[in-house]
Formats: C-alpha cells, sequence, structure tokens
C-alpha cells in the first residue's frame, strides 16, 4: 500500500536572484494563487561554523568582517486548494526555471512566517537577525496577511489586556482615540490594523466602555470646575 502523499494550502520557499529572470514578479503572478515575497535577504549573517567556511571567507573573518549568507528571498505561497509539494515546487519552476525553488516546506502558522519575511518574528528577533522594512514586502494577487492569521481566545484576553493598559497610560476617552493609537503604534503591542482591533475588542465591549468612560470621567473631575457669575450655579 502506497503511503499518504501530505498535502496543505500553505507553503514557504526561497528563490536566489541569480537563478531567477528579471521579470520573476510577473512571472509568480501567472501563477494566479496568492503569494508574498520578502524585502531581498541580503544582510544575513552566514550561521556556519569557522571551520566550514571556504578560504576566503575565513579571511574576511579574520580580518574582522562579516560573512553573510547569498542574498535571497523569501516567498509564503497560498494555494486555492489542497494540494503536494511537488506540485507547488513543479508550478514555480516552470515559472521561474528548473533552478530557481529551494527549501520548500509547508507552513503551519502563516502569521509567524510573515513577520519572519522581515524578521520580526519572536526567533529572529532573539537571534538579532537583521531586520529588513515591512513597506519592501512584495504582495502578488491580492495577499492580505488578515486573512490567514487567527487569534485564539487566550491571545484576545492577553490583547485586550495591553489595550486597557494602553487606554489608562494615554487617556483615550473613545473608540476613536484608540483607533488612531493602533494606525500609529498598534504594533508595538500587536495589533497592527482595525480587523484585528475589532476582533479582541467584539466579546468585550462592555469593558471597554468602561475603560474608555473612566479616562473621561477622570479628565472631567481634574478639571476646575466654572460658575455663573451671577447665580453661583456650576456649569
Amino acid at each position: 500500500m502506497a503511503s499518504e502523499i501530505a498535502k496543505a494550502r500553505n507553503f514557504a520557499f526561497i528563490i536566489y536572484p541569480e537563478s531567477i529572470p528579471e521579470n520573476w514578479e510577473e512571472c509568480l503572478i501567472k501563477i494566479g494563487v496568492a503569494m508574498a515575497v520578502s524585502p531581498l535577504h541580503d544582510k544575513d549573517v552566514s550561521e556556519r561554523k569557522y571551520e566550514d567556511m571556504t578560504v576566503d571567507e575565513q579571511k574576511i573573518i579574520n580580518s574582522g568582517g562579516i560573512v553573510y549568507k547569498k542574498a535571497h528571498y523569501h516567498v509564503i505561497y497560498i494555494a486555492k486548494n489542497p494540494v503536494t509539494a511537488d506540485s507547488v515546487r513543479n508550478k514555480v519552476k516552470r515559472a521561474l526555471g528548473n533552478k530557481a525553488i529551494s527549501h520548500l516546506e509547508i507552513v503551519d502558522n502563516i502569521g509567524y512566517y510573515y513577520q519572519y519575511l522581515t524578521h520580526e518574528s519572536a526567533d529572529a528577533v532573539k537571534k538579532k537577525k537583521h531586520k529588513y522594512e515591512r513597506k519592501d514586502i512584495v504582495l502578488l494577487n491580492d495577499f492580505d496577511i488578515d486573512r490567514y492569521v487567527t487569534i485564539d481566545e487566550s491571545q484576545k484576553k492577553e490583547l485586550f489586556n495591553d489595550l486597557i493598559g494602553v487606554i489608562y497610560e494615554n487617556k483615550l476617552e473613545n473608540y476613536f482615540d484608540l483607533v488612531d493609537y493602533v494606525l500609529s503604534n498598534g504594533e508595538e503591542i500587536g495589533i497592527s490594523n482595525l480587523g484585528v482591533l475589532n476582533d479582541v475588542i467584539s466579546a468585550r465591549t462592555g469593558l471597554l466602555r468602561l475603560a474608555l468612560d473612566g479616562a473621561y470621567q477622570r479628565r472631567k473631575r481634574s478639571e476646575p470646575k466654572k460658575y455663573d457669575e451671577q447665580t453661583g450655579e456650576v456649569l
């Protein structure tokens, strides 16, 4: 009996500039599936041991220099239906050439791998890898990270608690104030857009209202009272 061949929808692979055509973006678009391509990773420090390096690379290290990995792109590939890795590999080869694709793998957590495109994932940050610019990510065929990121209830609870802290520290008094904060600084607490914000607060609107109203009431109490000079009535 033949063994089952694993199928999945979410994949990632690496492509190297010298092995792909100049119009590689156009070629990938023609495959017809959503993809996200990292900025060019040309500042990744080599993790090979000194004794495994070439003589020229060892000379660089000996002179106090840095040996980098070969420049490459990371690509997230979202198939329309569950397919095998071989199917993805063959499609990319037909589009970019037989030597184009490397390190093809199934991806379980699209959100985490998307962060890795710029080395903003927890593991990359821990290893102090070079951080690339998010604006340089190339999105093909309407790739939208919000479609593929799910937040479990424990994460939503933690993020909501962070929001309460933001409201308290910044004295935010209404939903629009909170939106302004998320659009400007939301990535600092893991809420990068309004979709995630609304997902986090949807089941906790009562608590959110209490927090925002608390900020409003505290401000009102701290303001000096104004009186009508004629009647003495508090305005």
